[in-house]
């Protein structure tokens, strides 16, 4: 039994009372000072993680007004606080000890959208991909494109005045901010844009914060001015934050907006922004271009450069490998051949852009010319393609903004990090820069990973360390101290796009005599160094320092309090790298649904990863082997361990804490869908260590009923399945589904199929899958055969369907068998009940492993059930045990062409539309093109709807507890594709939660793609 956790970091007693005084005087917003909040918003992308004392989730401006004056408060002078927005930056911008302020949960609305002059105006916990999605619908986009960004908000792009791809011809972000509203430490909302003098010295004439602050910028640009010339080098990404270069814009005009983009935080709060929107190009190209090193990539960009490209981007072959192991390189295999004999160390990806299509390919042409000359000549290039249209160009990008993800998903204890992440020098100085860079890596004896803009001079560089290991911590500042001194040699700034954050430790070098200026900029905002302290610039007259790299908490040192054995065992989740994939806002992604449906940080992968770290850190502080612990868990009878875990479970009612509760609270919200599994580039496996982790839990604590009843649910059905028409009165009475939903937790339970299975088996001719059936079957019969592992759900649930599965494959030719039902486990791996689950899986393996004996296909309906032969068998098992291949109904079904070839159909003009099962998706992408294929050979058209999750996920929607999220899940893409007037009777759907979640919340019943081919089949053979 694993002890509670009771002894965890305490608030200060300063924050509580600061907190209960928000409270008190009408704070709307959230206030999270448990722990499970903290440990959560304690980590962004970098290596850095700060325990903040609380989270707040502010509702309005009103909110943060409110929080700004009471902070002027005499006795809350010393109280920090830190807004965050999707919190993807690399160098801890958004870390710290005092309040986390998150604007993304509440204030993300886009406010207005002006079209015909081109901006929009939006709160800045506002997603830029949210924007752009809105912005589409008037040809318009935000121009600066990042790789976070469908999680990325437009208050953390303008604190870090982001920019990434094409910023050569669109610029960073200060480019496209028109006006901003911040909120001053004062609690005076300021509203700022270019003004005149004029308006200048009317508002200098003022006696509040605003006031003084115009007085010092304006003084600053007057007396400096020529400095400032003189300091800040001619780079397109110039300088972030506090940027004096253009306290005045081109037209001499005085604009706040530039001292406030890039500030991290430092100077007030910024809530709401104009932003310019610019058209979106017509057309599109991308020439990818293959080398055979990475040096010659980098050389050759200059002359790239003189075909008048929108953008270069680079990547080298170590991220170009590991997409190759990603889901994502199911979309671009095709612009990525490998030749015979090539060896792929770098490629180019040139872009085109414009409104006119014959501009863009006559530019193209210019580009491909000069390339076949260049081979002919034996150039380094291997080759290039050619990506036509914003479909095909905007996959390829996918793949280019993944990179950064990718590199964390190395093997191994050494993971690519980021410490020296972006810097920048003049394009022209790039090569021979990068040269030295890897120079100065390579003396360290680190692998890295190369990628970003060539066409900006910036490139992103990740070294591969392995922080856990205290002997290699001391590199970061040795290769930063080498990597700041190359930068300065090749006129180039240490931050290029990401902002400082922790490295501000380096701005006075970079700024020399104007760091005192920048103080001053600071200290007119934030006299008592209350915002965001210890980035970019300290108060001058306080005295205070800046953070520096090697004296904020790193990952690593927590992570090596937790011995090699408990790592291990829950390696799933420890590898998180926090680069926020799973902050994905995308309503028609199907990445982490449970955080699209609460918007609460600890229900996502990149939480609950977190939680599992500081939960093991926790476990293995009292002297816990999870591993033994999980083994005697195993072993103990229920009997023996019930007495102590009431006892427990009893004190847990009453109140007393442990940090276990607040784990298992956001373990719970998972709905083991396994989109991270497929989506997280570095393969965070929720479900699995959410099993592993809730047996342990249940050591300690009784289960409640609901557990038991689910984990039992195969076992039960075939008994149930006898009289299914009592079962069906009894759930759909009104007083059971009341006791139901209050004593067992679970409600909206589907019916059984009123269909006998084994009756109609009898009655169709349906054979069973025995050893005589299998080895009667001649050799020309054994070749087109094929056995149908069944599964739960849909052999008691649906019957109907494997009924017409079975029919379908008989009357396409093919000799269809129906193996013996057994239990598969997947309900006992999701709830936790490793035991069981591993006998019941040893069962069914003896079975599916004697049929497989014959070399007869194994193919399963449902996409979650079948999957987990793939993934919890084979995790469970290793190499202890093999797994025999059961492939899903489409995979084999898409390898029969020639045979459905000649079963086609008479050709219709009807389209249906597939909404795919998440599991499916995300685990196995390429299936998803097979039944479009499959669709084809038959002479029907098949389309894939853009959906996310339907929100039941097995047994996860039955829970009482989760029916609203339940709902909300599926209110966010579902339902509107179901009741589309222009896809009625024409939707299908492949999993089986999916079909019930339909049928429960819109009444309605959509068919499984096979039922529709079944009735073509037999419409065309009438």
């Amino acid at each position: 039994m694993i002890p509670k956790l009771s002894e965890v970091s305490p608030i200060q007693a300063k924050y509580l009372a600061f907190i209960e005084r928000i409270k008190a005087s009408g704070f709307q917003g959230d206030t999270n000072p448990d722990y499970a909040n903290r440990v959560v918003l304690a980590t962004d992308n970098s290596i850095y993680q700060v325990l903040p004392q609380g989270v707040l989730y502010p509702k309005t401006v009103a909110d943060i007004q409110l929080l700004t004056r009471t902070s002027n408060e005499p006795e809350f002078h010393d109280i920090v606080l830190s807004p965050r927005g999707g919190g993807t930056g690399t160098n801890g911008q958004s870390l710290t000890d005092g309040l986390v302020v998150d604007l993304s949960k509440h204030m993300n609305q886009i406010l207005e959208i002006n079209a015909e002059q081109g901006w929009a105006r939006v709160q800045t916990g506002v997603v830029k991909d949210q924007l752009n999605r809105a912005a589409a619908e008037h040809g318009l986009f935000f121009a600066p494109e990042l790789s976070t960004s469908n999680r990325a908000t437009i208050g953390g792009m303008i604190n870090t005045d982001a920019s990434g791809q094409g910023s050569v011809m669109y610029g960073k972000t200060r480019d496209h901010v028109l006006e901003l509203d911040t909120v001053l430490l004062d609690g005076e909302k300021l509203h700022t844009h270019a003004i005149d003098d004029s308006t200048l010295s009317e508002i200098q004439s003022g006696s509040d914060y605003a006031a003084h602050i115009h007085r010092v910028v304006d003084s600053i640009q007057k007396q400096h001015h020529s400095q400032i010339e003189a300091t800040f080098p001619e780079l397109n990404r110039c300088l972030t934050g506090y940027d004096l270069a253009h306290i005045r814009d081109a037209g001499g005009r005085f604009n706040l907006n530039n001292i406030l983009c890039g500030s991290e935080g430092t100077l007030g709060f910024i809530v709401e922004a104009k932003v310019n929107l610019v058209k979106i190009p017509t057309y599109a190209a991308l020439v990818n271009i293959r080398y055979d090193s990475f040096e010659a990539s980098l050389r050759h960009a200059k002359q790239l450069l003189a075909v008048r490209p929108t953008s270069i981007e680079t990547v080298d072959s170590k991220v170009l490998e590991l997409a190759k192991n990603d889901i994502i390189w199911n979309t671009v295999a095709e612009f990525f051949p490998q030749q015979s004999g090539e060896d792929t160390q770098g490629i180019n990806l040139v872009e085109y852009t414009g409104d006119s299509e014959e501009d863009v390919l006559a530019r193209v042409k210019v580009l491909t010319e000069a390339l076949d000359e260049l081979a002919q000549q034996g150039g380094s290039t291997q080759g290039y393609t050619v990506a036509f249209g914003h479909s095909n160009v905007n996959k390829i990008w996918a793949m280019r903004k993944k990179s950064v993800g990718l590199l964390g998903n190395v093997q191994g204890e050494k993971r690519p990090i980021p410490f020296v992440e972006d810097t920048a020098v003049p394009p022209e100085n790039l090569a021979d820069y990068i040269m030295e860079f890897r120079a100065v890596l390579d003396s360290y004896g680190v692998t890295y990973g190369m990628f970003g803009h060539v066409d900006a001079g910036v490139l992103h560089v990740r070294p591969a360390l392995d922080l856990k290991d205290e002997s290699q911590e001391p590199m970061i500042r040795a290769i930063t101290d080498k990597v700041v001194a190359l930068t300065q040699k090749y006129d180039g700034l240490l931050w290029g796009e990401h902002g400082k954050g922790v490295r501000s430790e380096y701005a006075p070098a970079f700024f020399g005599d104007l760091y005192p200026v920048i103080q001053q900029v600071k200290g007119a905002f934030d006299p008592r160094n209350q915002l965001n302290p210890g980035k970019i610039a300290t108060p001058f007259e306080l005295g205070a320092e800046l953070l520096k790299i090697d004296e904020v908490s790193l990952r690593g040192q927590f992570d090596r309090q937790i011995p090699l054995r408990n790592q291990e065992q829950f390696k799933e989740g420890l590898y998180c790298n926090g680069n926020g994939a799973c902050y994905n806002f995308d309503p028609h992604d199907a990445m982490c649904p449970s955080w699209k449906g609460t918007r609460e940080r600890i229900h996502s992968p990149k939480g609950r990863a977190s939680l599992m770290r500081e939960w093991l850190r926790g476990m293995s502080a009292q002297g816990v082997d999870t591993t033994k612990a999980s083994h005697e868990t195993k072993h103990t009878s229920f009997a023996r361990s019930f007495i102590p875990r009431l006892r427990n479970t009893l004190s847990k009612r009453k109140g007393e804490y442990d940090f276990s509760h607040e784990v298992y609270d956001s373990m719970a919200g998972c709905l083991a869908c396994k989109s991270c599994v497929g989506q997280c580039p570095i393969k965070v496996d929720v479900p699995e260590f959410r099993a592993k982790f809730l047996e342990l839990y249940y050591s300690r604590y009784l289960r409640p009923m609901r557990d038991y009843f689910v984990g039992a649910l195969e076992y039960m059905m075939p008994t149930m399945a006898s009289a299914p028409k009592a079962y069906n009165w009894l759930i759909t009475n009104k007083v059971t589904n009341r006791i139901m939903s209050k004593v067992m937790g679970l409600e909206d339970s589907p019916k059984l199929s009123e269909h006998n299975l084994k009756r109609e088996m009898s009655r169709r001719g349906i054979r069973l899958a025995t050893p005589f059936a299998i080895e009667s079957l001649s050799p020309k019969d054994r070749k087109r055969a094929v056995i149908i592992i069944q599964d739960a759900f849909t052999s008691y649930f649906e019957t109907e369907l494997v009924l017409d599965t079975m029919e379908l494959l008989s009357r396409l030719g093919f000799q269809a068998y129906l193996a013996p039902y057994m239990p598969n486990g997947k309900p006992l791996h999701v709830h936790g009940f490793l035991r069981s689950f591993e006998k019941t899986a040893k069962k069914n393996l003896d079975m599916l492993q004697n049929l497989s004996f014959y070399g007869i296909p194994l193919v399963g309906i449902d996409p979650s059930m079948t999957l987990t032969y793939r993934s919890e068998y084979a995790k469970t098992f290793g190499r202890s045990r093999p797994i025999p291949k059961v492939q899903l109904l489409q995979e084999w079904l898409a390898k029969q062409e020639t045979h459905l070839e000649k079963q086609a159909l008479t050709p219709t003009s009807e389209t249906f539309h597939m909404l795919a099962h998440c599991t499916e998706k995300t685990n196995a992408a390429p299936s998803i093109k097979d039944w479009q294929h499959v669709y084809d050979l038959l002479g029907l058209s098949l389309t894939v709807e853009n959906v996310g999750c339907c929100g039941m996920a097995g047994t996860y929607g039955h829970e009482s507890r989760n029916k609203s999220t339940s709902e909300t899940i599926y209110n966010l893409s579902w339902k509107e594709k179901v009741n589309d007037p222009s896809l009625q009777d024409k939707l299908v759907a492949t999993g089986y939660s999916c079909r019930c979640q339909v049928k429960r919340f819109d009444q309605t019943q959509i068919k499984h793609p096979c039922q529709v081919l079944l009735e073509h089949v037999k419409a065309d053979r009438a």
